[in-house]
């Protein structure tokens, strides 16, 4: 066992990756897969039960109570009380030296959960999120019941409209001409339901780690940010889908589900825009499935900020150094469930009114004399 040579200044932050899927999709199948992968090293792996995983060819020794090595090189533990005291578990084990140092996590949920309370975790605690940080949720979907769990199961929809990346398994079973017209209709369903989600086929062999991971805004190699990956407001075109376009049946759960982008030219003033997000959150924080965005501030036009958001919970705000497109306008990117783009268009536009000198300074020494970030909001210390 190695031990990581101590370096002086905080460590960067660790990349989490949750991996969802409903019950039967396969993805304990994909996560078996990435883990005998070499490129998996270094990696921690978080399940429910061991005993979903076939490690027993992998085992080697238990390095620290509840959490297993394996040859590849990868740590794999349960969920033990919690998901915050196993996550604080593993960097115990990392930073006493007890346990292989580990540069990624892979977190498997149950097949029933919403993903929603576990990026809930890794984006509010406070320890939890200076050491680690959410790369990206991959949701697996089996082919042949996906649509018929879609209909039938709102979680599912959930842990579609959140994902990152989907995985397509059982693909190879799509034979027939139903099969594969059913196959098209699915893809067609899930891009209305997530436009900026990357699908991957799992008998193709796609659901590999280099393109299910290092999907966040950071990669693991590399400080700078990709925010146009990341973020692909592009693939969001103008308008809105699902909700608003398409009123097949709204008994049906994804016709409850809009996937929009709303966009402005107009800075907004740092206290304005924390207000913008208190409200957003108090009002409709139960709507929000998960926000994305590039922020246009007064104070600093020059410096984007980018937010992050599932829910009521949102990441502490990360300012760049630079806008990373040279396009100076605000982009926030919205899975909402019964709420429309325009109402948050409306919203946003309510409080992003013209700024005059006065407002853009008084907004400026808004900012806290000690660490330069605003007070209050989002921005609260």
């Amino acid at each position: 066992m190695t031990v990581e040579k101590k370096t002086r200044g905080p460590m960067p932050p660790i990349p989490l990756t949750v991996l969802t899927g409903f019950l039967g999709s396969g993805k304990t199948t994909v996560l078996n897969r990435l883990l005998t992968a070499d490129d998996m090293a270094d990696t921690a792996v978080i399940v429910n039960e061991f005993g979903e995983v076939g490690i027993d060819h992998l085992l080697v020794e238990t390095a620290d109570e509840g959490i297993i090595e394996m040859s590849s090189g990868c740590l794999c533990c349960t969920i033990r009380g919690d998901l915050i005291n196993t996550l604080e578990g593993l960097l115990r084990g990392r930073d006493n030296g007890r346990v292989t140092p580990f540069r990624r996590v892979i977190i498997e949920t149950t097949g029933l959960a919403d993903p929603a309370p576990v990026l809930h975790t890794i984006m509010n605690h406070p320890y939890l999120v200076m050491r680690y940080r959410l790369d990206g949720v991959v949701t697996v979907i089996d082919a042949i019941n996906g649509s018929a769990t879609l209909d039938a199961q709102e979680e599912s929809v959930k842990q579609a409209a959140v994902a990152d990346r989907i995985v397509l398994t059982k693909t190879d079973l799509c034979t027939t001409p139903a099969d594969l017209a059913a196959l098209e209709s699915l893809r067609t369903r899930l891009t209305a339901l997530n436009p900026a989600a990357v699908v991957l086929d799992a008998a193709k062999g796609e659901a590999v780690a280099e393109r299910l991971l290092d999907t966040g805004l950071f990669t693991a190699d590399s400080k700078i940010p990709d925010v146009a990956r990341w973020l692909n407001a592009e693939s969001y075109g103008g308008g809105e889908t699902s909700h608003g376009h398409h009123h097949h049946d709204r008994n049906r759960h994804d016709d409850h589900i809009g996937a929009f982008c709303v966009t402005s030219a107009q800075p907004i003033t740092v206290n304005s825009f924390n207000l913008f997000c208190e409200l957003l959150r108090s009002a409709y924080g139960a709507q929000l499935l998960r926000v994305k965005g590039l922020v246009l501030l007064a104070d600093e036009p020059d410096r984007p900020v980018v937010i992050h958001g599932v829910q009521h919970v949102f990441h502490p705000p990360v300012r760049l150094d630079r806008w990373p497109d040279g396009e100076r306008r605000t982009r926030i990117v919205f899975i909402t469930r019964d709420l429309p783009k325009n109402q948050l268009d409306d919203l946003f536009k309510a409080f992003a009114v013209p700024i005059d000198g006065v407002e853009a300074r008084a907004a400026y020494e808004a900012r806290d004399e000690l660490s330069g970030e605003p007070r209050g909001g989002l921005f609260r210390q």
